[in-house]
């Protein structure tokens, strides 16, 4: 099993700044990816970005060039930068760990972080 701890969410007006923090701990295995997905009110969990083991990165549109992702791999830890926030980031972002151990691959997801921007 995997446990993730999430920190760092919390209330903020437009244009500020949060950042979150994810630490996996547990029978990590080999990790593949990790991410942060968030989920609005009534709408579905998206991706806001991810972060392969490689280094590589991707991000949803509407949050380049203002959210950061990066990693701690000796704490295997991720973090994500957010920046010029809006009110419509506003929902609960859950990280994610993508992971293979025994040749299993396996996701597994923390309990959820409130964001909450003011306008």
């Amino acid at each position: 099993q995997v446990q993730l701890v999430e920190s760092g969410g919390g209330v903020v007006r437009a244009g500020g700044s949060l950042r979150l923090s994810c630490a996996a701990s547990g029978s990590i295995g080999s990790i593949n990816s990790m991410g942060w997905y968030r989920q609005a009110p009534g709408k579905q969990r998206d991706l806001v970005a991810i972060i392969t083991s490689g280094g590589a990165t991707n991000y949803t549109d509407s949050v380049k060039c203002r959210f950061t992702i990066s990693r701690d791999s000796a704490k295997n830890t991720v973090y994500l930068q957010m920046d010029s926030l809006k009110p419509e980031d506003t929902a609960v972002y859950y990280c994610n760990i993508d992971r293979t151990r025994w040749n299993i691959r396996s996701v597994y997801w923390g309990q959820g972080t409130q964001v909450t921007v003011s306008s």
